[in-house]
C-alpha cells in the first residue's frame, strides 16, 4: 500500500482531515526570505466556496492565472501541459475528488519529475488565501482545484511558494513532463530554426513557440500582447507545418499552432481564422490540411509571419516510456534514450571544469558509442534546487573498445570536441553532430570540490549505447618496501638500539611499544604524524605474518624505508610540497604507490580520511596505504587461483572486516 492510500484510509477511519507535517499551513512555508507582503489565511476548497471540483473534462477551458506571486512561468508550463491531456492526467491523476466523501480525505497527489526520477508528491488541500480568494494559482471562471493544489506540491519540493518566484519555463516543463528542454532562438537563423521544427514535430516532441519579452515585464494578471493578438510570455504550441498551393500556384508554407483555451485574445494576422488570405485557397487544399475544422485555440501562421511575430522556439523531448501516455504523440518517431544517475562528490569525482587540468580527469567519465552518424542532444541536470551550482559538460573523442576511465593525461593531449556552456541553471542542453564511433562525456560543475547529484541523458533517433568508466580495483605493486640488504647501517644502528630498548625477550615490539618507538625516531611533527595509536596497530596488523600481534627489527626496518617512499609520494601531489595532500590528488597518489582503486572504493577511503578542509595530512594518507594493504592481502591470500572471486563464511568476513 503506499503512502497516497496509507493516508487516505487511516483520515476516513479516523473521520478526520489530512495535515502534511511536512509541509505545514505557516509563513514558512509560503516566504522563507522576507516577511510576507500581505496576510494570508489558509483555507481548504470547500471553505472557499461551495462546489469545489478538482478537475473537471466538462470543460476545455484554460483559465489559471498566477494570482499574487506572478508566477506567469509557471501559468505558461501548466497550459503546455493542458494542451496534451495524456501528460496532464500523469501528473495530475484523476482519480481524486473534492465532493465524494469516501474519496475525499484532505490528501491529495500528484507525479513530478524530480531529480532524475518520477516522483509522487502529497499534498494536503490547505491553501492560502486572502479575502476568501485563493492567493497564488488560480481557475478565474471555474472552481477548479487542480492548479493550487499542483502548484502547492510543486512548491512543497522547492521548500516554499518564494522558491517558485526564481523558476524557469524549461525547469517547469522538465518536471512537469520529465523530458528534456531545449531553447532556440529564431532570430538568429531562421533557415536552420525551420529545418529543426519540421524534424522535431516528426519525433515524440513536444514543440512551442513563444515571444519572450525584451525586459522583464511588472507582474500582471493578463499578459501583453502583440498587435497581430499573440500574447507575450505565453506558449504555443506547434502542431504542425503544411505546404498549400492557391488558386496562382503559389506555394505557401503554413504553421498550425495552438494556445491554451481561455488565455486571451485570439490571433488575428495573416491566415488567422476569419482572414481574406484563405479565399485564394482551393477548397480541396483547404480539406487536406483540416484548415476548416479547427479545434478550440487552434489557428493558422504563414512562415513569414512565424519568425517575425516568436522570438524562441522551446521544445520538450520525451522518451518512449512517457511520450506513449501521450495520444497526440503516438505517430511519432520515438527517441532513442539513454541515462545515468551519478553524483558529485568532494575529493572523488568533483574534479571542476577544464580549467582545473591537476583535477578534472576525477569527474565522472561516461562513453557514448553511436552506431551511425546522428545528431543527439546531451542533457545534464543538477539536482541543487535551493542553491544550484554552475553546470556544464564536455566531450572528446574516445575509441569504443575503451573499458577503463582516463587519466590526466589522456585530457592534457587530447583536444575536446563539443563543450557546453555553463550555467546555474538546473538543466544545460547541447545539441551537435557527432560521426560513428565512441565519445568521452565529462559532466563537471564548474568549480572543483562542489557537490551535487546529477541526471546526464543522451537523445537521439538512432541506437546507441552509454556507460559509465571506471578503473579495476588493482594492486599494481606492493605498497610495502623492503629494506636492502646493503642498507647504510649507521641510521639503523641508532634505530636498533632505541628498538631493543623497547623490545622484549624476543626482541619484538607491540604497537604501544612502536608507537614510543616511532615517536623517538621521526625527525619531525609532519613525520610523527602517522605515529598515532590508530596507524601503529594497522602497521602491526599489516607486517606481521605470524600472527603474534609483534613486529621484529626486520619488519622496523621495512616500515622506515616505506615511510621514506610514502612521503616522497605525498610531496609530489601535495600542493606547494606544503605536506598537505588535496583530497582530489588522493587517486593519483594512490597510484604511484601501487594501488590502482575505483570510484566506490574511493569513495570510502574520503569518507574515511578527508578533513574538513578537504586535506589530508601524511597521517592520513599512510593509514589508507596500510587499509588497502591490508585488503588485498586478505584477498589475495584467499584466491590462489586469481579468480577474481572468493567466498567467505560469517566468521571469517567478521575478522576481515575488523582487520581491515
Amino acid at each position: 500500500m503506499g503512502d497516497y492510500d496509507r493516508i487516505h484510509r487511516m483520515c476516513q477511519k479516523r473521520g478526520e482531515l489530512w495535515e502534511d507535517p511536512d509541509f505545514p499551513a505557516t509563513q514558512s512555508s509560503v516566504f522563507y526570505h522576507q516577511k510576507p507582503p500581505f496576510q494570508f489565511v489558509w483555507k481548504r476548497p470547500k471553505e472557499i466556496c461551495n462546489r469545489p471540483v478538482f478537475v473537471s473534462d466538462s470543460t476545455s477551458q484554460f483559465d489559471i492565472s498566477p494570482g499574487k506571486m506572478g508566477d506567469k512561468w509557471l501559468v505558461s508550463c501548466l497550459g503546455v501541459l493542458y494542451l496534451c491531456k495524456g501528460l496532464f492526467y500523469r501528473v495530475v491523476p484523476a482519480d481524486q475528488s473534492l465532493s465524494s466523501e469516501k474519496e475525499y480525505s484532505g490528501v491529495f497527489r500528484f507525479r513530478l519529475w524530480w531529480c532524475g526520477e518520477w516522483m509522487e508528491v502529497l499534498v494536503d488541500d490547505r491553501l492560502p488565501t486572502v479575502n476568501n480568494r485563493l492567493a497564488f494559482l488560480q481557475s478565474t471562471h471555474t472552481d477548479q482545484f487542480w492548479p493550487g493544489l499542483l502548484e502547492k506540491a510543486y512548491a512543497k519540493l522547492h521548500g516554499s511558494y518564494e522558491a517558485l518566484k526564481y523558476g524557469t519555463l524549461l525547469d517547469g516543463l522538465a518536471d512537469l513532463t520529465g523530458g528534456i528542454t531545449e531553447s532556440i532562438n529564431i532570430r538568429q537563423d531562421q533557415t536552420t530554426c525551420g529545418r529543426m521544427i519540421a524534424k522535431m514535430l516528426d519525433m515524440t516532441s513536444i514543440v512551442t513557440c513563444t515571444v519572450q519579452p525584451v525586459s522583464p515585464q511588472a507582474n500582471k494578471s493578463v499578459p501583453e500582447k502583440l498587435t497581430n493578438g499573440i500574447q507575450i510570455g505565453i506558449n504555443y504550441r506547434l502542431c504542425t507545418v503544411e505546404r498549400l498551393e492557391t488558386y496562382k500556384n503559389e506555394p505557401i508554407q503554413l504553421f498550425k499552432l495552438r494556445q491554451p483555451g481561455g488565455t486571451g485574445s485570439e490571433y488575428n494576422g495573416p491566415w488567422s481564422r476569419d482572414s481574406d488570405d484563405w479565399d485564394n485557397v482551393p477548397h480541396k487544399e483547404k480539406e487536406r490540411i483540416n484548415a476548416i475544422h479547427l479545434m478550440e485555440g487552434e489557428f493558422w501562421m504563414n512562415y513569414n509571419e512565424f519568425v517575425k511575430t516568436f522570438t524562441h522556439v522551446e521544445m520538450v523531448h520525451l522518451d518512449s516510456d512517457t511520450s506513449r501516455d501521450e495520444p497526440s504523440l503516438h505517430h511519432k518517431r520515438t527517441w532513442q534514450m539513454r541515462l545515468h544517475q551519478g553524483t558529485w562528490q568532494r575529493g572523488v569525482t568533483a574534479g571542476g571544469c577544464r580549467n582545473n587540468p591537476e583535477t578534472f580527469h576525477i569527474n565522472p567519465q561516461l562513453h557514448l558509442i553511436l552506431s551511425e552518424m546522428e545528431e543527439v542532444v546531451i542533457s545534464l541536470n543538477q539536482h541543487s534546487i535551493m542553491e544550484p551550482k554552475v553546470i556544464g559538460f564536455t566531450s572528446y573523442s574516445l575509441p569504443k573498445a575503451c573499458m577503463d576511465s582516463t587519466g590526466k593525461d589522456f585530457f592534457k593531449k587530447n583536444k575536446s570536441l563539443v563543450n557546453s556552456q555553463y550555467t546555474n541553471s538546473r538543466q544545460v542542453s547541447h545539441r551537435c553532430f557527432l560521426d560513428q564511433g565512441g565519445y568521452l562525456i565529462i559532466p563537471t560543475t564548474f568549480e572543483p570540490g562542489q557537490e551535487s547529484g546529477f541526471t546526464l541523458r543522451v537523445y537521439s533517433s538512432k541506437p546507441l549505447k552509454l556507460k559509465l568508466l571506471d578503473t579495476v580495483p588493482s594492486l599494481l605493486k606492493s605498497a610495502i618496501m623492503k629494506a636492502p640488504v646493503n642498507l647504510d647501517g649507521k641510521t639503523f644502528v641508532q634505530y636498533e638500539s632505541v628498538f631493543l630498548q623497547l623490545a622484549d625477550e624476543h626482541r619484538t615490539v607491540n604497537a604501544f611499544e612502536l608507537q614510543e618507538l616511532l615517536d623517538a625516531c621521526l625527525p619531525n611533527d609532519y613525520i610523527k604524524s602517522c605515529a598515532s595509536m590508530e596507524v601503529c596497530r594497522q602497521v602491526v596488523i599489516t607486517l606481521d605474518s605470524t600472527g603474534s600481534g609483534r613486529l621484529k627489527f626486520n619488519d622496523f626496518k621495512d616500515l622506515m624505508c616505506s615511510l621514506k617512499y610514502w612521503q616522497t609520494v605525498f610531496k609530489n601531489h601535495s600542493k606547494d610540497k606544503t605536506g598537505i595532500l588535496k583530497a582530489e590528488r588522493l587517486k593519483d597518489a594512490l597510484l604511484e604507490v601501487g594501488f590502482q582503486v575505483n570510484t566506490e572504493v574511493l569513495s570510502i577511503l574520503i569518507l574515511r580520511y578527508m578533513r574538513k578542509d578537504g586535506t589530508l595530512r601524511f597521517g592520513d594518507f599512510v593509514s589508507a596505504i596500510l587499509h588497502l594493504s591490508i585488503a588485498f592481502n586478505l584477498f589475495e591470500s584467499k584466491d590462489p587461483l586469481l579468480n577474481g572471486n572468493i567466498k567467505l563464511n560469517l566468521a571469517e568476513w567478521l575478522k576481515s572486516a575488523f582487520v581491515c
